[in-house]
């Protein structure tokens, strides 16, 4: 069957239009609503953004559907009216079309879901599936000319929506457009190459990239993937204006109209089949392009960038304020905590959007290893600093003294407080021998009480560890280590002693599966010391299936697992996942009023079922 839509697209190129979100903001609709739900509450100002871009020479203009599925409107209260908000998208888009004296196509703009896949989100790929569903039917109902799957970051998730698109129409054009970072890498890591590879063996009519960062860099992802697609698929390219920089409390696209209209003829000899704007762009962008577009000569002015400046970020704050975790412990709140492994390479969004998942879930903080294993990792000040400033929760960093000598152990504690990292956890680390760099230097100036003590009573309070001044005090909570299956119970009591008596504000223990370690431990202590009062957060490491229980049991020193608990495991079979929770969650309602909170070591980076019980221990707490 032949397709308007296909047929001119291979006539001429097609321009699509630009930024619905920044046109809608600009108009007086709250950054904090859904945009999408305007579609009902004030459809003018929707079409007005249409008509504008309609007048400016848009032939494709697409619907204010973007977030309009059920995970993204249930936030804001509106999950039954997933169907009402894109058909009346369509019809909004629609009149508008019909309007126009020339021919204007109407496209269904579909964006991710707001939720990460499991494993590193809680969204199973059939819920994420049949969220698609229901709202690209609503699309088609409405009588959509293409479906616009834009701005997707996740590969599989975008694998998921074109597929559940095909099984409703198999004819509808279908355009699949990934996001990628300002290193050209997708913000899960996946490189242009890879995307091709894969969305070429998809039942799409078009491959493109959308929002990402301004021209020259979609331009060359466009590029990239145009090598691995087959020669069938056409190309679209629909750029920011720009790298967003914050200025004056404001979000500015710094790309000019003209210079994207310097850009569409470029695209347009680069192969590219729909040319048209993203985030920050604006009816003037796509004029400036329709311009370009209508007078292309082989001879087209060269393309320069335009460049703004960005005043330098504000130094700490003279009075420095205790950590929100701080003070949690003092009043008494129960603390969640989940350790986070840095990446092996330089990308964090995976880390990002797991952390997403805790957050949501209600977490407090997050730890974020050092090195585990001693295997090369980003460094975990970079992980602490990326996940307070741009997901705004609080993190404690993991510092081993294993491997630094003093000058490299305070220039580190003065460069993590200077980036509001103040939440420490000092251990010893792992031994370099077992790592990815045996032969690397493997020594210490100072134990872990030596640092507890060089943080506490010398650097909060003033001064480095010769006693001389430092510019400025620092406010750091620090923790400590405590092994509750110690074998040898007295060097175990004799150590957390000397850790208080260091001035450790907080311990974190090995992970235990009864009640019995912590008890006896806590009995033993005050026999010797008299009460303990220090807040400890025991760790919980969820079994995952059989084979786990008996690692863990067998090769990871200070870890036991019953006979009892391994044939729990055992009979669970393939759903050791659910039973390792369970007995995390028993283990918990159990010891919840002798704890300060829990420390949550995920199996196998398995995010989600740090989430799950993050989630049932708080519905404890509040219970």
């Amino acid at each position: 069957m032949t397709n308007r839509f296909l047929t001119r697209l291979k006539e001429k190129p097609l321009l699509g239009d630009g930024a619905m979100g920044t046109m809608l903001h600009s108009r007086g609709a709250s950054g904090g609503q859904a945009f999408d739900a305007l579609n009902l509450t004030q459809p003018e100002l929707v079409a007005s953004v249409h008509r504008d871009y309609v007048d400016a020479g848009a032939d494709i203009i697409e619907t204010n559907t973007f977030g309009a599925n059920r995970i993204k409107l249930e936030k804001h209260g509106l999950a039954d009216k997933v169907a009402e908000v894109n058909r009346r998208g369509v019809e909004i888009a629609r009149r508008v079309a019909f309007s126009a004296e020339r021919e204007v196509f109407v496209a269904g703009s579909v964006g991710p879901l707001g939720a990460h896949l499991a494993p590193l989100g809680r969204l199973q790929p059939d819920a994420a599936a049949a969220a698609f569903t229901e709202q690209v039917a609503a699309l088609l109902e409405a009588s959509v000319d293409v479906l616009v799957f834009e701005t997707f970051g996740n590969l599989r998730e975008l694998e998921i929506a074109v597929n559940a698109a095909r099984a409703l129409d198999a004819d509808i054009p279908i355009s699949a457009q990934m996001t990628f970072s300002n290193d050209g890498i997708t913000p899960l890591g996946d490189a242009p190459a890879e995307v091709a590879a894969l969305l070429g063996k998809l039942k799409v009519d078009i491959v493109g990239v959308n929002c990402s960062v301004g021209p020259a860099r979609v331009l060359r992802s466009i590029k990239l993937m145009s090598e691995h697609l087959p020669p069938d698929i056409f190309i679209a390219a629909q750029p920011n204006a720009g790298w967003p920089q914050r200025l004056g409390g404001r979000l500015m696209y710094p790309a000019t109209p003209e210079y994207f209209g310097d850009y569409a003829a470029t695209f347009v000899r680069a192969g590219v089949a729909i040319v048209g704007g993203c985030c920050g762009t604006t009816p003037e962008h796509i004029a400036q392009m329709r311009h370009a577009l209508d007078t292309m000569t082989d001879d087209a002015p060269p393309v320069t960038v335009q460049r703004i400046d960005v005043a330098p970020p504000s130094s700490i704050a003279d009075v420095i304020n205790p950590t929100e975790l701080s003070q949690k412990l003092a009043r008494g709140e129960f603390v969640t905590s989940v350790e986070i492994h840095p990446p092996r390479g330089a990308s964090v969004a995976r880390v990002l959007a797991a952390v997403q998942t805790l957050q949501e879930a209600g977490v407090s903080v997050v730890n974020v290893a050092d090195s585990p294993v001693a295997r090369m990792k980003m460094s975990p000040w970079a992980v602490c600093h990326l996940i307070q400033s741009e997901m705004g929760l609080e993190t404690i960093l993991n510092f081993p003294t294993r491997g630094r000598n003093l000058l490299r152990i305070q220039g580190d504690l003065l460069a993590a407080h200077a980036l509001n990292i103040r939440n420490l956890f000092v251990v010893m680390g792992d031994p370099t021998t077992i790592g990815d760099y045996p032969e690397a230097f493997n020594h210490h100036d100072v134990v872990s009480t030596g640092l507890i003590k060089l943080v506490k009573h010398g650097f909060n309070a003033g001064v480095d560890y010769a006693g001389k001044p430092i510019s400025q005090p620092t406010n750091f909570l620090v923790g400590g280590a405590l092994n509750l299956n110690n074998s040898n119970l007295d060097k175990e009591l004799k150590l957390l002693k000397k850790k208080i008596d260091s001035g450790v504000n907080f311990v974190m223990t090995q992970p235990i599966y009864t009640a019995e370690p912590l008890r006896r431990f806590r009995a033993a202590y005050e026999e010797r010391y008299g009460a303990l009062t220090l807040p400890i957060l025991v760790s919980v490491l969820p079994l995952y299936n059989l084979r786990h229980a008996r690692f863990l049991h067998n090769e990871v020193p200070g870890i036991t697992i019953s006979a009892r608990l391994q044939a729990r495991m055992a009979r669970a079979g393939d759903d050791g996942a659910r039973e390792g929770l369970a007995i995390s969650r028993e283990l918990l309602a159990e010891i919840k009023d002798e704890i300060a909170g829990i420390y949550i070591m995920p199996p196998f980076k398995k995010y989600n079922l740090a989430a799950e019980l993050i989630e049932a221990v708080n519905d404890m707490m509040a219970a």
